[in-house]
């Protein structure tokens, strides 16, 4: 991909991104940010997926403000992602067949519950929390867990295979 195209891409994506997640931001376990990218990991591969989720991470700090814990668990969080799912990517050719297309569903709704896990984890860290707040934190984040994983069920299975066929075309 020549530079100034890769470069395009990269930045409208990341702009995407981040309207995606304000759009839908003020309501809890809804988001499309995994199935936009899930979609561009599985295309565009590792390297790139990477940039996009580090610069993403850090972008959305000027919207969203600046919370050191939340930089933290997208930054781990979403480069796991990148490279999980740009390897699956490169493994089959970045060729979404329907069996693969369900592969990924799967993985993508596993993947939300890693990120509610190390959210668990980081948060209370980072703050310092004892056991009990620590537990409190957990308990409290599950009732956004059900319909996130209800949402990236309807919104992989709806906006993978269209977007694989987008990236495609656009190269």
């Amino acid at each position: 991909m020549k530079r100034t195209k890769e470069l395009a891409i990269i930045g409208v994506y990341i702009a995407l991104l981040i309207g995606g997640q304000f759009v839908l931001g003020a309501v809890s376990g809804i988001e499309i940010v995994t199935a936009l990218l899930l979609a561009f990991c599985f295309y565009y591969g590792i390297r790139r997926s990477i940039i996009v989720v580090v610069c993403f991470s850090l972008l959305r700090c000027l919207v969203f403000g600046f919370f050191p814990s939340v930089l933290i668990l997208y930054i781990v969080y979403y480069v796991i992602f990148a490279v999980v799912f740009g390897l699956i990517g490169n493994k089959y050719n970045h060729t979404l067949t329907p069996a693969r297309h369900v592969l990924l569903v799967a993985i993508g709704v596993i993947m939300v519950v890693l990120f509610t896990a190390l959210d668990n984890i980081i948060t209370p860290l980072y703050y310092g929390f004892g056991r009990t707040e620590s537990i409190a934190y957990a308990t409290a984040s599950l009732s956004a867990l059900l319909p996130q994983v209800l949402c990236n069920i309807l919104t992989l299975s709806i906006f993978t295979r269209p977007l694989v066929k987008l990236f495609k075309v656009v190269g």
